[in-house]
């Protein structure tokens, strides 16, 4: 069996030092497992994927930015019947934010948001009034990165309406009202393996910033959570991730309960340099998966 890890073509638009980092340290490990595994390209038009009959998502950074081609490149492995871990049909779904709502409608507590569809007008001070808040996030409903992020107070809602209102042109957009907790407290990232709890960590803003991501500064702090808080993350595996290599279900705690910002089933960091023991537990559940 010949097996691919995905990435992509790194033209220098995301900071990726820490994920080549992983991507790299995880081949190697993979490899001296004895895998017949290689790093690839999802987009590289010179391979050939019908010469692999597994293929494992890492890091397809720029697929929110190639939406259509990542489609498209979905299908053609389904037509090849390569299998891919994260599944395609699961995938595909998580590409879209709209996800938040179908994981809220089946009882399990998001954070509180709103869509914009695209070429839709755009007031966000009707956002205010709606969450009782001063301050919102706004961001595309595909992406990643912090791209096209926005924070949104009374200063520079003029601002951001502007720049949303071309941008809305092109696609949809998720509102939510800023949590302070996230600031306060950090975001809460928990790794599970084929379903299976690994490892959890909290990230936090560098002092001035919202964004918790490693490339605009954030730090990360590896926890030892409680069997019940768990358990809260696990729900959303159980029902949303079934037959996932990985899942990674962020979130943060708002008066104790724990509010999912994102399910990341596609190109989540894995932070596995926090504990060596992540790295036999990726490879067990990757046994497990084949």
């Amino acid at each position: 069996m010949n097996i691919a890890l995905v990435s992509y073509h790194d033209k220098g638009a995301y900071d990726s030092e820490t994920v080549e980092s992983e991507d790299q340290r995880l081949l190697t490990f993979l490899q001296e497992k004895g895998l017949p595994i290689e790093m690839v390209i999802w987009n590289d038009p010179q391979v050939d994927w019908g010469n692999y009959q597994l293929a494992i998502l890492k890091s397809p950074w720029d697929y929110f930015d190639l939406i259509d081609d990542f489609h498209k490149w979905l299908n053609y492995l389904e037509q090849k019947k390569v299998q891919l871990l994260n599944p395609i049909d699961i995938v595909r779904w998580n590409t879209d934010k709209k996800y938040l709502k179908e994981i809220e409608a089946a009882g399990l507590d998001i954070t509180p948001c709103s869509f914009i569809n695209q070429k839709e007008e755009v007031n966000l001070i009707d956002f205010f009034e709606t969450y009782h808040t001063d301050k919102l996030i706004v961001k595309p409903c595909v992406s990643g990165g912090a791209k096209n992020t926005f924070k949104v107070t009374a200063e520079n809602i003029e601002e951001v309406n502007e720049k949303l209102g071309n941008l809305i042109k092109d696609e949809d957009f998720i509102v939510q009202p800023f949590l302070p907790e996230i600031v306060e407290n950090g975001e809460w990232s928990f790794i599970f393996f084929n379903g299976v709890y690994s490892h959890c960590l909290i990230k936090k803003a560098k002092k001035g910033d919202f964004r918790v991501q490693p490339a605009h500064g954030g730090s990360v702090h590896p926890q030892n959570p409680d069997a019940e808080v768990i358990a809260k993350a696990a729900a959303y595996v159980n029902l949303f991730a079934k037959n996932c290599l990985y899942a990674r279900v962020d979130g943060t705690f708002v008066k104790d309960k724990f509010l999912l910002m994102e399910l990341e089933l596609i190109e989540p960091f894995l932070f596995l340099n926090t504990d060596p023991l992540n790295y036999e537990r990726y490879y067990a559940a990757l046994k497990a998966l084949m």
